[in-house]
């Protein structure tokens, strides 16, 4: 099964369904992204883009609220707090302050800046 993401204008996802490989299938059977997004488009207009269940592409499985990113072509979570920075060679959100590696659990605290023991 392949998944699709709808994107807006802005870029985006505001829908995620799962489309039969067999939509994919060009005229010489091989998949193809465009053809699902011919299929998600005719379904339910707007734009679609492929997005992987795995990760294998696109860096991340898309979720409602993520962003399309067309120039890093991946899909970006949003942002978990105000003082993460963006990360473009993971396309993912890191804390100002790494998450200690000592076999404990942590949350983070945004007024401190820090994680705390949980």
């Amino acid at each position: 099964m392949a998944h699709f993401a709808q994107i807006d204008k802005d870029g985006i996802v505001v829908n995620v369904i799962v489309v039969n490989n067999s939509e994919l299938l060009d005229g010489n059977g091989l998949e193809s992204e465009e053809k699902g997004k011919e299929f998600c488009g005719k379904l339910f207009g707007g734009e679609w883009v492929q997005t992987s269940y795995n990760n294998n592409f696109r860096k991340r499985y898309a979720g409602i609220g993520y962003e399309y990113n067309k120039i890093l072509n991946s899909f970006i979570r949003p942002k978990p707090f105000n003082s993460w920075i963006f990360d473009e060679n993971t396309s993912d959100w890191n804390p100002p302050t790494p998450y200690p590696n000592d076999g404990k659990i942590y949350t983070w605290d945004e007024n401190l800046l820090n994680w705390i023991e949980v």
